[in-house]
């Protein structure tokens, strides 16, 4: 407990916040890219059954 306490009034208060948004942010595009990966492996999956059903029929 004490140690939150100095934590909290030491004047890193600041950079902790600043470390934080860059965290935050990094999540975010981290999550985008995956987002954007998986429509396209969704894509590319569908693509690939398409053709493999084209060749069979």
């Amino acid at each position: 407990m004490r140690q939150l306490l100095r934590f909290l009034r030491s004047e890193d208060g600041p950079t902790t916040v600043e470390y934080a948004v860059m965290l935050a942010l990094i999540v975010v595009v981290c999550l985008a890219g995956v987002q954007a990966l998986t429509q396209e492996t969704a894509a590319s999956y569908n693509r690939s059954a398409s053709a493999i059903i084209d060749a069979i029929n």
